[in-house]
């Protein structure tokens, strides 16, 4: 594995940079080796954050972990990834997609893991869809109290969703044609 480590508001020291690639290097076992790592550590007030992101084709894998302790953050975020990588093995490799199973180790490919798998979709929710520009969406979707509201955007007559992040900021999701 690759690892592209980078720090926000923090100097990757030689001891976190031994961490992120001795604790996320325990992944090697499922992903080939010239598999690309982007590892974001970021410090905010008393908060230790560490992002990782494995992009394999078609597919991104990522996690995120907060806590008080940098060292603490790295240990949990690995055990995220290795438990979705378990959890999602059906979805994220159908054995039909040889270029996808190329970014994993075949003892990874092979093995079928306990997890249950299954995707429950509890509620379906249908409703009409009215042109609007991002700024009335956010607008609505406050006015609801949700964390993310779907529009047809008047400017580009496409289905973009809007959404809060961290910061009371906003994100906006535009499709991507190929």
């Amino acid at each position: 594995m690759k690892f592209i480590i980078t720090g926000r508001n923090i100097d990757v020291t030689q001891g976190l940079r031994l961490a992120v690639t001795e604790k996320i290097g325990k992944l090697e076992k499922f992903f080939s080796e010239d598999t690309e790592v982007h590892v974001t550590l970021s410090v905010e007030k008393d908060r230790q954050k560490i992002e990782v992101t494995i992009p394999v084709k078609g597919n991104i894998i990522r996690a995120e972990q907060v806590s008080s302790d940098m060292y603490v953050s790295i240990d949990l975020v690995e055990e995220i990834i290795e438990r979705q990588l378990k959890k999602y093995k059906n979805k994220i490799i159908d054995r039909k997609q040889s270029a996808v199973a190329v970014e994993f180790t075949p003892e990874y490919v092979e093995k079928d893991y306990d997890e249950d798998d299954t995707i429950n979709i509890v509620r379906t929710k249908r409703f009409g869809i009215k042109p609007m520009d991002p700024e009335e969406a956010c607008v609505q979707m406050e006015l609801l109290g949700h964390n993310f509201y779907v529009f047809m955007n008047s400017e580009t007559n496409e289905v973009n969703v809007v959404y809060k992040r961290k910061g009371n900021t906003y994100g906006l999701i535009e499709p991507e044609l190929e």
